[in-house]
């Protein structure tokens, strides 16, 4: 029986922890309490083709066509195939999905669903569960079941680096409490395989939907040990977040919401002909557009049309938001704003969670699959969590047994043609049923310490003008070169500083506009950038600004120097 470390406890975590405690020993450990991840503010839905009018492969097609090019079809069809036994497995662990208006109990699955549609879905697709608390729901079933097994869990511990052996990840330096007041313990946890999965980037933007969790540990702590990052310069930005804070899902735009300018009309058709249903990446930088037309001031969502009743019993996570703000939502449209929400990169995977140094696994939003490509379709990322995540539970073993991935060969950019997918499957017809190459690219050391303290919040500041929806190339640069210097002055920064650096060289590196990456200085779309770049940690590179210097178990950690 191997040990299996499982460090983050949202969707993708506690279900690669599920799956392997069937055959090993698992601990989890987590930042927080076990529930308090990115999951469990996911208010939209999981997107899966359960219903007898869908399919995998429209699923699969509205992946690829959201993915601006850049989703791996053969991952893309691994899951849309896969994703609806999984969904009926969270039936089984006791998530209930909400019944359709009219439905009488007892429910029957699928057939009694309520099917909800979102922007550039074919078709309706989206189950909810909780109205617009799908994500907590889940969370919560998955959290008692890993509670009622034998799965330890520890609480209020996060990994502070990753152990590296024998060009291998062994095990974790975790960090906790400690027994005396402000006293931190540090141990060394030995795995066998260690499964990442603390989600998501946001809280590198001052304005983001992510909880404070979200800071990137995950991409650092995997670029620390040797793994290739992929596609970094792709965050999407959620379109509709409550001026004052609180997002509000695109399930109320997908029922018939629309957004109206300082005016009070309607501009979204005059962008695309999908009207508010158009792409995120499409709908948010035009929000920020008119944003500006109108001198900074929110634009306005109309919900009206739905009615009280709908509002408070298809939302009632939202109206209970809305309401708080100020706004009575029936009678009014209410004032939002785009904010950074989820990260299409990170570790380089496949679909078994495999990265590129062997006992490292990374899933959820941690990990870059190829599935998301430029742009995720909404609700996919539950989706992918739960597939993913269910996938590498099962893949995970003994030390050894299972092999990385290879490390992507540094090629001539853009060679388009020569490279292959994480799948390592082909083709068709269509341009985007074709592999995308993945080719590796050489990048400053991320990890290398600097003169010049910088704060966790002034990352975030310089990271949303330079990094945010509509970017420059002179902007980005001037960035990294302010990066170039830095040293973190606070914990936060440890990780959010290396990640900046990482995220800035991958924006800049791409010049076109693609997805939810825009240049204003390249604003079209270049096919010969039909490309995922990758980079590693160079030869020879200490990662001194991540890793604390203690390494002990049982030792207090000191300062993080330059």
């Amino acid at each position: 029986m191997a040990h299996i470390l499982v460090i983050g406890s949202g969707m993708a975590g506690l279900v690669a922890a599920l799956r392997a405690a069937r055959r090993h020993d698992v601990t989890i450990v987590t930042k927080d309490v076990l529930t308090a991840g990115s999951t469990a503010w996911a208010q939209g839905g999981i997107a899966a083709a359960v219903f007898p009018d869908d399919s995998a492969a429209l699923h699969a097609r509205d992946t690829l066509i959201a993915g601006a090019g850049l989703s791996d079809p053969a991952a893309v069809d691994i899951l849309c195939t896969e994703g609806p036994a999984r969904v009926h497995d969270l039936v089984r662990l006791g998530v209930a999905f909400d019944p359709a208006p009219g439905a009488v109990a007892p429910f029957d699955e699928v057939s009694d669903w309520a099917r909800g549609l979102e922007a550039a879905h074919s078709i309706a697709r989206i189950l909810h569960a909780g109205g617009d608390a799908t994500g907590r729901v889940i969370e919560t079933a998955l959290a008692a079941a890993v509670r009622e097994g034998r799965i330890r869990a520890r609480e209020f511990a996060r990994a502070a680096s990753l152990i590296v052996r024998g060009g291998a990840v062994v095990g974790a330096v975790i960090e906790s409490p400690g027994d005396e007041p402000g006293a931190t313990r540090v141990d060394e946890v030995e795995a066998d395989a260690v499964i990442i999965a603390p989600g998501g980037n946001g809280r590198l933007y001052r304005h983001t939907t992510n909880p404070p969790v979200a800071t990137g540990d995950g991409v650092v702590l995997a670029y620390a040990a040797g793994a290739a990052i992929a596609d970094l310069e792709f965050v999407q930005f959620h379109p509709t977040v409550l001026a004052g804070g609180g997002l509000v899902s695109e399930a109320v735009r997908g029922e018939g919401a629309t957004l109206l300018d300082a005016d009070g009309r309607r501009f979204m058709l005059e962008v695309d002909p999908r009207g508010e249903l158009a792409p995120r990446d499409i709908v948010a930088r035009a929000i920020a557009r008119q944003m500006r037309a109108q001198g900074g001031a929110p634009v306005l969502l109309d919900a009206t049309m739905l009615g009280r009743d709908v509002l408070q019993r298809r939302f009632p996570t939202i109206d209970a938001l809305v309401r708080a703000s100020g706004v009575d939502w029936a009678v009014a449209p209410v004032p939002v704003t785009p904010a950074a929400h989820y990260a299409m990169g990170g570790a380089l995977t496949d679909m078994d969670g495999r990265t590129t140094v062997p006992g490292l696994f990374a899933v959820g939003e941690v990990g870059s699959t190829g599935v998301h490509g430029a742009n995720r379709l909404a609700s996919n990322s539950l989706l992918e969590a739960l597939v993913v995540g269910w996938r590498a539970g099962d893949a995970v073993g003994a030390a050894g047994s299972v092999p990385a991935l290879p490390v992507p060969a540094h090629l001539p950019a853009p060679a388009p043609a020569s490279r292959v997918s994480t799948t390592q499957e082909s083709v068709g017809s269509d341009p985007l049923d074709n592999p995308v190459p993945v080719v590796a690219e050489l990048a400053p050391d991320a990890l290398a310490p600097g003169s010049t303290p910088w704060s966790a919040d002034r990352v975030r500041d310089r990271a949303w003008e330079a990094l945010g929806l509509e970017r420059t190339g002179d902007e980005i640069a001037a960035f990294a070169r302010e990066l170039a210097d830095a040293r973190p002055a606070d914990d936060e920064a440890r990780s959010l500083l290396p990640l900046a650096r990482l995220t800035a060289s991958a924006a800049l590196a791409r010049t076109e506009s693609r997805g939810a990456h825009w240049r204003d200085d390249f604003p079209d779309t270049d096919p010969a950038q039909r490309v995922r770049r990758v980079v590693v940690l160079p030869s020879g590179a200490s990662p001194e600004l991540w890793r604390s210097t203690a390494v002990g178990a049982g030792v207090a950690p000191q300062e993080v120097s330059a």
